[in-house]
C-alpha cells in the first residue's frame, strides 16, 4: 500500500471519528442540559394538578393526558391504515406504475412542513367537517402526517420477508390472506414497531400542527370528553409557558418530561420487538 493511500485512509478515519465524537457530544450535552434544568423543577404538584389562574397554581396534568389522548387516538387510526396500505401495495397491487406514484406521493407528503398540515387540518377538520378545535381534529391531522412514514416503513419491512416463505406456504395450500397473516406479517413485525416508534415520536414532539387544530386549553377531561374538546399537548404547553408566560422553569420541566417519555416509549418498543423476535424464532 502506498504512503499516499495510507495517509488518505488515516485522514478518513480521523474525520469519521471526529464526526462520531461531535454527534455524541451534542446529544450528551442536550440531554444533560435539559435534564439539569428541568428535573429540579419537576414536582408532584406540577404533574398531578391542573393550572388555576385564580390561585396561581401551575399544573400540567391536563397536558399530559392530552398528549396520551393524541397518541392513543392517532395510533388507533394510523396503524391499520398504514399497515393495510403497505400490505396492498406490496402483496396485492399489480400495477407497478400506480404503486410508484403512490410511493412518490407518500415520500412527498413526509417532507411537507408540519405548519402546512396544521393549516389544512384547521380548514378541513375544524371548519369543513365541523369538529372545531379539538383533540380529535389534531389527531386526524397527525394521522395524515404519520401515514406516509407508517406505510413506507411497513412496506420496506414486508419486502425483506423472503419470497421462498410465501412460495412454501402457497405450496402447502394456504390462501393469499392466510399467507400474509401467518407468514408475512409475523416476519415484518419489526418494521411495524419501527413505524410506531417514529409515529409516537412525531406525535409527542409535534406542536406547529396542533396549534391550529387541538388548541391551547388546559382543561382536565376524561377520555371521551377530552377527545372532543380542545386541549394543549406537552409541546404546545411548553411553547405557551416559555413564549407567552415567560415561565422558563416550567418549560424546562416539561422538556425533561418529554425527554423521559420519549426514552420510555423507545424502551418499551424495543422490548416488544425483542419479544416478537424470540417468539418468531421458537
Amino acid at each position: 500500500m502506498s504512503r499516499k493511500r495510507t495517509l488518505y485512509i488515516g485522514a478518513m478515519r480521523l474525520l469519521m471519528g471526529i464526526s462520531v465524537a461531535l454527534t455524541c457530544a451534542l446529544v450528551l450535552f442536550l440531554i444533560v442540559y435539559v435534564l439539569s434544568k428541568g428535573l429540579p423543577n419537576i414536582t408532584w404538584n406540577l404533574i398531578s394538578t391542573k393550572p388555576s389562574y385564580l390561585t396561581g397554581n401551575i399544573g400540567i396534568l391536563p397536558d399530559i393526558l392530552n398528549t396520551l389522548y393524541l397518541v392513543l387516538t392517532t395510533l388507533i387510526i394510523v396503524l391499520p391504515l398504514g399497515v393495510g396500505a403497505a400490505i396492498y401495495l406490496t402483496e396485492y397491487a399489480s400495477n407497478k406504475r400506480l404503486v410508484s406514484v403512490i410511493e412518490y406521493a407518500a415520500e412527498t407528503l413526509s417532507g411537507i412542513p408540519s405548519i402546512i398540515y396544521g393549516l389544512v387540518g384547521m380548514l378541513i377538520f375544524c371548519q369543513f367537517l365541523g369538529l372545531k378545535t379539538s383533540i380529535l381534529a389534531g389527531s386526524l391531522t397527525l394521522v395524515i402526517m404519520n401515514l406516509p412514514t407508517m406505510m413506507r416503513t411497513t412496506q420496506e419491512s414486508l419486502k425483506t420477508v423472503p419470497q421462498s416463505y410465501r412460495e412454501g406456504a402457497f405450496g402447502l395450500g394456504a390462501g393469499k390472506w392466510r399467507v400474509i397473516r401467518t407468514v408475512v406479517l409475523p416476519g415484518c413485525v419489526d418494521g411495524v414497531i419501527t413505524g410506531c416508534i417514529l409515529a409516537v415520536g412525531r406525535i409527542v414532539g409535534e406542536s406547529a400542527a396542533l396549534l391550529f387544530t387541538a388548541g391551547f386549553a388546559h382543561a382536565l377531561n376524561g377520555l371521551i370528553d377530552g377527545i372532543r374538546s380542545p386541549g394543549a399537548s406537552l409541546t404546545v404547553a411548553l411553547y405557551v409557558y416559555a413564549k407567552e408566560n415567560g415561565e422558563f422553569e416550567v418549560a424546562f420541566a416539561i422538556a425533561a418530561i418529554l425527554m423521559i417519555l420519549t426514552v420510555l416509549i423507545n424502551l418499551a418498543a424495543t422490548l416488544v420487538g425483542k419479544y416478537f423476535k424470540r417468539r418468531r424464532s421458537l
